[in-house]
């Protein structure tokens, strides 16, 4: 007997990818390689330490509730007003404290498995999109990046983020563009 033409065969679903809190127990933090050897590390070593200690919150991507297929860390932070230059300030009209609430994306890494399937991206969206609700909860005026390298400053700045002058490789994208992005989050 013939296999059956293709057409005939039921597809096959592709897994949806879906964010939750990391859970030591559910997540396969060991299996997880993102080449860069530092987000690595800090995914297998000290993210459930800092959940535990409440120094950052970090969100997976997983597309089975056990594989990791990036992940992602948010937690609050501080710009000093006097970093940005004060037409910058104006411009965006941020608030004129000595320190700006902002929410610090301080760590970003995608599988190496998951490679040129845009996760990059969505795992942004869905740190930027996190943020945005947590702002109606907690002040924030900006997401805050640190990019790890020159790739990483090219990604951030390709999604709109602003480097912050004199303070190399520190992004910021200013919370209203991100509520600009996510008009179905109510921040009110």
């Amino acid at each position: 007997m013939a296999d059956r033409p293709v057409f005939d065969r039921p597809v096959p679903e592709k897994p949806r990818l879906r964010f939750e809190p990391l859970d030591k127990r559910k997540h396969d933090r060991a299996a997880f390689s993102c080449g860069q050897e530092s987000l690595d590390r800090y995914l297998k070593e000290h993210a459930t330490q800092e959940i535990k200690k409440r120094d950052g919150a970090v969100y997976v991507l997983t597309p089975d509730g056990k594989t990791i297929a990036g992940y992602y860390t948010l937690s609050q932070y501080a710009i000093e007003a006097g970093e940005l230059p004060p037409e910058l300030v104006q411009q965006l009209q941020l608030p004129r404290y000595d320190k700006l609430p902002a929410t610090l994306l301080g760590r970003l890494a995608r599988g190496k498995q998951f490679k040129g399937r845009g996760l990059g991206e969505l795992l942004l969206m869905g740190a930027m999109k996190r943020a945005l609700e947590h702002s109606r909860n907690i002040a924030s005026v900006a997401v805050v990046v640190d990019a790890i390298d020159e790739n990483a400053h090219a990604f951030y700045r390709r999604y709109g983020f602003i480097d912050i002058p004199n303070r190399p490789n520190r992004l910021f994208l200013p919370m209203k563009t991100v509520a600009q992005l996510f008009p179905d989050v109510d921040t009110e």
